[in-house]
């Protein structure tokens, strides 16, 4: 049994905590593990008859390779990161996983799990899993489906068949069929007429049989695949999927590519749904994340670091990063705060927010794309104040950690060390700075900013120039292997 992880979203609907460089599946929305974290341990301890392969298969997108691998080298566990050059969906995703299990003649059940998923109750889960492996091992492709506890329109819905005998007592049923999400007045009727489950988005199969099912009803979603991965490379932790061949993969999600076909009739692959009732969240929205918060007498809620205070407040759901929010008589509101951009939405409208970020998008907004502070494999740095011809950033470089050996030729930099010992390059000379000690990069000079000591280096930058953008660098060296 494998544990493959699909990390390619971008949670759009989480902004402005989620964005285009730091997606949702990062984020520590719950506690100090990141979504992408807490999935990664979510089948430990399982006791099933099929033995658990301790080595993940991640699947991310290129663009957040270097900080999914940081979070996975936390967890402690051996793992396989195939890295997305464009995003095509969850199907070719899970088909190079299944090849990258299958390669080298070997075959094994594959758990998918989506990297933004939560569960209140681990165990009930892993005997999901445990029922699911065991249909898989005989060749059937399992959906997991959550039994409804409310009427939800966020999220899409499973037609359940009939009834299959199970030694378990568990109420395992044929696959009859996938609905896209309904209008809250169908989720209703969806749910009292006890035929329809939530759609977890999890699956559990062998890999040669998602190969054979996508290669049967996505011949070209398969070739494309096989060719992606055929003529991949490895590069220290990642794989890198071919560009050329992967980009010609048509886009399709593992439901409408394969499992909604099976559900239609089609005998060719037996599809079954096993019921979990586990506490289950896609966490796709605000309200998803609100629902699951613990709540006051007046049903307000806080789940950030920051300090909230309700004053005749109802419903009010709060997810602060720093600055306190104060409520007074709100009712039905979310409010988001991050050190850059505040979200107020009326509760009811929390799926709009996609629509926002499309919009800025299209008016090239950096808000859609970064935060304030971003990360870097070597560490991070936190733009704090900007105008007209300079930026200031406070940057901070891990121990034995270096930035690329780089050029700019719109703009000048002051380095101030405020903790740490820095060592820079700067032109031919080399210098070791201080705490309180300086130095200023010309223009055009070649530079490189290295950390030689145990501790964090923190350091002031103060940029000026005509033109302050992250793509004037020119890199000459870099450890990362960045372009």
């Amino acid at each position: 049994m494998h544990s493959v992880i699909l990390s390619g979203g971008s949670g759009t609907r989480l902004w402005p905590i989620s964005r285009e460089q730091s997606p949702k599946q990062l984020i520590a929305f719950l506690n100090d593990d990141s979504l992408l974290q807490s999935t990664v341990q979510r089948l430990d301890g399982i006791k099933s008859n099929v033995q658990l392969d301790q080595t993940l298969i991640v699947v991310c997108n290129e663009e957040h390779r270097f900080t999914t691998a940081e979070q996975l080298r936390t967890c402690g566990k051996p793992y396989r990161l195939m890295l997305e050059p464009v995003a095509k969906n969850t199907a070719p995703a899970l088909t190079v996983a299944a090849l990258s299990i299958v390669d080298g003649n070997t075959d094994g059940i594959m758990v998918v799990m989506p990297a933004d998923h939560t569960f209140g109750d681990l165990s009930r889960f892993q005997e999901a899993v445990r029922t699911g492996a065991a249909y898989a091992e005989k060749g059937d492709i399992v959906a997991l489906g959550v039994v409804p506890v409310r009427p939800d329109s966020g999220y899409g819905y499973i037609r359940i068949g009939r009834s299959l005998s199970d030694d378990s007592g568990t109420d395992v049923r044929l696959l009859d069929g996938f609905v896209e999400k309904p209008t809250s007045e169908v989720a209703k009727q969806y749910v009292a007429s006890g035929k329809y489950w939530w759609n977890s988005g999890i699956f559990i199969m062998r890999a040669s049989v998602w190969l054979k099912a996508i290669k049967h009803y996505q011949p070209e979603i398969h070739a494309a695949c096989e060719a992606a991965y055929a003529s991949g490379t490895t590069d220290g932790d990642f794989f890198r999927l071919n560009c050329d061949a992967f980009s010609s993969s048509p886009s399709d999600s593992i439901d409408y590519a394969v499992l909604e076909k099976l559900g239609q009739g089609d005998s060719t692959f037996v599809s079954i749904v096993v019921p979990v009732e586990a506490g289950w969240s896609d966490l796709g929205s605000w309200d998803a994340i609100s629902k699951i918060m613990p709540k006051d007498l007046a049903d307000n809620a806080n789940s950030g670091r920051g300090r909230a205070m309700f004053e005749g407040a109802t419903s009010t759901f709060v997810h602060s990063e720093g600055r306190f929010v104060a409520c007074v008589g709100t009712h039905d509101l979310v409010v988001v705060e991050t050190p850059d951009a505040v979200l107020v939405a009326d509760a009811s409208s929390v799926q709009n927010v996609k629509a926002v970020v499309g919009r800025m998008r299209d008016e090239a907004s950096a808000l859609a794309i970064s935060h304030r502070k971003v990360h870097r494999p070597w560490g991070h740095y936190d733009s704090i104040d900007k105008g007209e011809r300079f930026q200031v950033k406070r940057i901070v470089v891990k121990p034995g950690a270096q930035l690329s050996l780089q050029m700019h030729h719109h703009r000048a930099e002051h380095w101030i060390v405020v903790r740490g010992t820095a060592l820079v390059t700067r032109g031919e000379e080399q210098l070791i700075l201080s705490e309180n000690e300086s130095v200023y990069i010309p223009l055009g000079t070649t530079h490189r900013l290295e950390n030689p000591g145990r501790m964090p280096l923190e350091i002031i930058e103060v940029q000026s120039g005509s033109y302050l953008g992250e793509d004037d660098i020119v890199r000459f060296e870099d450890t990362y292997g960045r372009h």
